[in-house]
């Protein structure tokens, strides 16, 4: 993935990369050229470690309406000279979902530069599925000749616009453009590419799904490892094991542990998912041995494998790997973070501190051990008697803190205020009142049911949630219960 370049977690930059609640009230209070420019360079430089699954466009967008913010600096950045060499949409996605934000809040000018770009620009398609949310009739359909425009009228071009068409995130722009009496040309090769694109579909799914292997263990091996001849390489491990679940009888188990413990690295990496699936006697010798295997594709495959596992002999096994400081050490933490109960809370603390002393606030893995904390934690506060688990949650606040602060995942901060919520006493009338401008969703829904109302400044904007149409309903399902009550945590 892409790798930012972060602020520290004390500055204002650092706070709105991050895309913590406190970003935009620092943000606020700061002089307006600072906040601006520190604004503009989280929304032209990515700032996220996954934009898949990070969500800043509506805390960006939100901020610029705060303070009025121009959008020169946008408008330059995505007509940039690059722009045209190769649409990049990591470069130029989060500005273009800022504008379609700041269009659903009434910018006009957001609105233009939107039209302008989907007609121009190079990630003109994240460009007009933001339009297709915001803009209206006239709108869309006068973008239709420029848009279509850009696919010549060549076999190869109409299989381009077809595919344009089939993959579509919103389909309304091109059903405007295939009924639009004003632009008949237009309307045509639109229409012409919709029956291409179904035409394509129905071709693709009576064609063979490609290089099948043989009906035997050893021909399922051999496809796995023909794999990674082939150019470029692909990994069939994973394919593989589900084949060895239709053609692997008993009579097949002394081939397969075989594979498993000395087989070539494909086949080994099968071998051994297709055991542990199967709840061999030998998955747990297996596990270990492959896992310490200086061949990746085996280590991988026998860490997911054991994660995969919940029953009891894994979890005894887990607590004796937990105390071992190697990848099946961490593996085996998570495992008990996930399935273990308020006897293993030392193990999953202790896990937890040394890979963030080793790894920092962003290291792989701190999620399901942030979650595992969160879940022991929350257990012990649920009336039973789990004396062990509520002293791990006292001990494991001030390393939950810090991940809060510091991680530059707003998935992961979101998962340590959940756990927070359960471990901290003061959570409520400190980070929970922060989160209600934070940029994740299920964060601030947290919030809206946690915040304490003592701070004025938590009132004010779970009215402003309420009443924010940008908001997602389930924060302004837990605004509006929270307000019916008059404003009482819970």
């Amino acid at each position: 993935m892409f790798d930012p370049d972060i602020a520290p977690s004390g500055t204002l930059l650092g706070l709105l990369q991050r895309g913590r609640g406190d970003g935009p009230l620092h943000a606020l209070a700061a002089d307006r050229a600072e906040a601006l420019a520190a604004l503009e360079q989280c929304v032209l430089r990515d700032p996220r470690l996954d934009w898949r699954v990070e969500s800043r466009s509506l805390y960006y967008a939100r901020l610029y309406s705060d303070l009025e913010g121009p959008l020169d600096g946008i408008e330059q950045h995505l007509f940039h000279p690059d722009d045209l060499v190769a649409g990049d949409e990591h470069r130029c996605g989060l500005a273009l979902s800022v504008l379609g934000h700041l269009a659903g809040y009434g910018r006009r000018d957001a609105l233009r530069l939107l039209r302008r770009y989907a007609a121009t620009g190079g990630c003109w398609q994240w460009a007009l599925d933001e339009l297709a949310l915001r803009d209206d009739e006239a709108g869309l359909r006068a973008l239709g000749p420029a848009v279509v425009g850009r696919f010549p009228r060549t076999p190869e071009g109409d299989a381009d616009l077809a595919r344009a068409v089939r993959e579509a995130y919103e389909p309304r722009p091109w059903q405007l453009w295939a009924e639009d009496a004003a632009h008949p040309g237009t309307a045509e090769r639109v229409r012409k590419a919709g029956e291409q694109g179904s035409f394509d579909r129905w071709q693709r799914q009576m064609r063979p799904a490609g290089p099948t292997p043989g009906w035997s263990v050893a021909a399922v091996l051999a496809w796995a490892e023909e794999g990674l001849a082939a150019y470029p390489s692909v990994e069939r491990d994973q394919p593989a094991a589900r084949c060895l679940a239709a053609v692997a009888g008993p009579e097949d188990r002394p081939e397969l542990v075989e594979a498993a413990r000395r087989g070539p690295s494909a086949a080994r990496a099968a071998a051994l998912r297709h055991l542990t699936d199967r709840r061999d006697p030998d998955r747990l010798d297996l596990i270990e041995a492959a896992a310490t295997s200086t061949d990746e594709r085996v280590q991988r495959a026998a860490l997911e494998s054991f994660e995969r596992l919940r029953d009891e002999e894994a979890l005894t096994r887990a607590r004796v790997w937990a105390r071992r400081t190697d990848a099946l050490g961490s593996a085996a933490a998570r495992s008990l973070a996930r399935h273990g109960g308020a006897q293993d809370a030392d193990l999953v603390l202790a896990a937890l501190r040394r890979i963030v002393q080793t790894g920092g606030a962003d290291a792989e893995g701190l999620d399901a051990l942030v979650e595992g904390v969160g879940r022991i934690a929350e257990g012990a506060t649920g009336g039973e008697d789990c004396s062990e688990g509520q002293l791990t949650a006292c001990r494991a606040a001030p390393v939950l803190r810090h991940v809060y602060r510091e991680t530059s995942s707003s998935q992961l901060r979101g998962l340590t205020a959940q756990a927070l919520a359960a471990a901290d006493p003061g959570f409520g009338a400190g980070f929970a009142v922060e989160c209600l401008w934070d940029c994740e969703e299920a964060t601030r829904e947290l919030a809206a049911h946690r915040a304490a109302s003592g701070d004025v400044r938590v009132l004010a904007q779970l009215r402003r949630l309420a009443a924010d149409p940008a908001e997602e309903a389930e924060v302004q399902t837990a605004v509006r219960g929270r307000l019916s009550s008059g404003g009482s945590a819970r």
